[in-house]
């Protein structure tokens, strides 16, 4: 198959569809936006802008978009978690091929029903798990793929989410109560999940976890503290979640276009999404209820064993060690210059393997979000020759780690996933 410039629709345009659309737009040889759905204004306008797109391009609801029928080659999916099912199947049954973000679906079964319906159609749908795609964890798999430590006897991972990221998303955000969104572990680690299963390239047996939302309770709400932070509290200056601070005095894009949904907001408007939603909630006397530190630990193929944990109290950044036959493998992913370690059990010498490309975590994702828009142009015609890509089966198996993982911690169970599977 040939290369050739790809059409897009986008469903969704908040902060996900804002990013694809943006590093689409940089490969104007490759990409062409023809058309965008979101509810928002603001945010709507940005893609339209961005594509130079006609007011009859442009909808407010993907249902209309959809009623044009088959207009493009790929379907951006950037709506909320929950929201992804409908507009996925539809674009599925019209023959779109999909960049479906992450989660696939709040629920295995509608992970199942998304990827049985594009391998019945035929459809290419690739899973936003764009940490494959970073220079970091590339060059680990290539490091693994050539045998610089043997055979892979056991691996521990850390997710350190970082404390205000937690309070934003996790607490005060769209995705702090799952059943607005989704599990912690399915949201935030998913990826996480996903790529321990991609570097060992077998599969999990069994799995266990545990964990809890203990610290940002009412139980742990200082004396006196405001339902709002504007209302004057009294911690205010000591705080280090006031709001005020983090939004309204903050030039934190991020921040102040999650509050306040719109693009480039201006002070008031930060302001008016302060006083009237949960962004502006004390972090103790929000309606949160997804974990704020969990472990996870799995037996895979061949007796290799994982341990993973994710906890939000700390700078943030991804911490690898993976234990070989022939040596070790260790890295952060949390700057853009330390190297990834290698020793070597032999000679007793450590090799040091620079990460070439890496942008910050909270620019990019590490180079993941660039990353997978490339990769997407090869994978859609065909061309793909990385070893990242993989098709939705892939993704949604590694779901159900994840939903295995969370059975575990709710159940104090350690599950069999193919018991599990078949459950389904």
């Amino acid at each position: 198959m040939m290369e050739r410039k790809l059409k897009v629709i986008f469903i969704g345009a908040g902060n996900r569809g804002q990013v694809y659309s943006k590093e689409m737009a940089k490969l104007p040889e490759k990409y062409e936006g023809v058309a965008v759905a979101e509810p928002k204004d603001s945010r709507r306008n940005a893609v339209k802008e961005r594509f130079g797109l006609p007011e009859d391009r442009c909808f407010s609801d993907w249902r209309e978009l959809l009623k044009l029928g088959k207009i493009a080659d790929i379907a951006v999916i950037a709506t909320m978690d929950r929201d992804h099912l409908a507009p996925a199947l539809a674009c599925i049954e019209l023959g779109y091929d999909l960049l479906l973000e992450k989660p696939v679906a709040p629920t295995a079964e509608d992970c199942e029903t998304i990827a049985k319906a594009a391998e019945q159609k035929g459809v290419r749908a690739l899973v936003c798990h764009v940490l494959r795609y970073t220079p970091f964890f590339t060059t680990i798999k290539k490091l693994l793929m050539d045998g610089a430590i043997g055979e892979i006897c056991s691996i521990d991972h850390q997710e350190h989410v970082e404390i205000l990221h937690q309070s934003h998303s996790f607490v005060r955000g769209n995705w702090g109560n799952s059943q607005r969104s989704s599990c912690m572990l399915l949201q935030k680690s998913c990826h996480d999940l996903d790529i321990l299963q991609w570097l060992i390239g077998k599969k999990c047996v069994k799995i266990q976890s545990f964990g809890g939302l203990h610290y940002f309770t009412r139980e742990n709400m200082p004396e006196g503290a405001t339902e709002r932070c504007l209302d004057g509290c009294p911690h205010g200056d000591t705080c280090i979640f006031n709001a005020e601070k983090l939004y309204l005095k903050s030039k934190n894009e991020w921040f102040r276009g999650a509050c306040s949904g719109a693009v480039n907001p201006t002070d008031e408007q930060v302001e008016q999404a302060l006083r009237t939603n949960q962004y502006g909630k004390c972090v103790y006397q929000c309606d949160n209820d997804v974990v704020d530190r969990q472990t996870v630990n799995m037996l895979f193929e061949d007796g290799i064993t994982v341990t993973f944990s994710m906890n939000a109290f700390n700078k943030g950044g991804r911490h690898i060690h993976i234990f070989g036959t022939k040596g070790e493998l260790w890295g952060s992913m949390d700057t853009r210059e330390e190297p990834v370690r290698v020793r070597n059990f032999y000679t007793k010498e450590i090799t040091e393997y620079p990460v070439k490309g890496q942008d910050g975590l909270l620019n990019g994702h590490g180079g993941g979000d660039k990353g997978i828009v490339g990769a997407l142009h090869g994978y859609i015609c065909g061309t793909y020759k990385g070893f990242s890509a993989s098709d939705v089966r892939v993704s949604v198996d590694n779901h159900h780690l994840v939903f295995a993982a969370e059975k575990s911690r709710l159940e104090g169970s350690v599950v069999t996933l193919e018991d599990y599977i078949n459950s389904l």
